[in-house]
């Protein structure tokens, strides 16, 4: 599987229209210390749960499992998977309160929410 390390992250978000600062991996982790991975199954043309909430410093891996390639980015361009193919994942971190609304720029119809807490 492929994940996005967290210079191929930065490198992508440097690029990303000038006063989006969405995403950070250098602020600290949640206040508890408990930082959670959790998961968005990219099938059947949706994201899976197509809208989940998580606390800041917590981690998302998006996991494609179509046959179709996928990517899953963010409406303001803030964050970007890039594209995965069948079983390929990338992991972002969101450590920034807010709500994100994000799509898949090869399918455009294909649409979700994560809500950061």
């Amino acid at each position: 599987m492929a994940h996005t390390t967290r210079r191929q992250f930065m490198t992508k978000a440097a690029a990303a229209t000038a006063g989006i600062a969405a995403l950070t991996l250098a602020a600290p982790a949640r206040a508890d210390g408990h930082a959670r991975t959790h998961q968005v199954a990219i099938k059947g043309f949706t994201f899976q749960p197509a809208q989940l909430t998580i606390q800041a410093g917590d981690t998302v891996t998006f996991v494609n499992e179509d046959g179709a390639p996928h990517t899953a980015t963010a409406n303001n361009r803030s964050f970007d998977t890039g594209r995965l193919t069948r079983g390929q994942s990338a992991s972002l971190r969101f450590d920034q309160p807010g709500r994100y609304a994000y799509f898949c720029e090869i399918h455009p119809m294909m649409k979700a929410l994560l809500v950061v807490e």
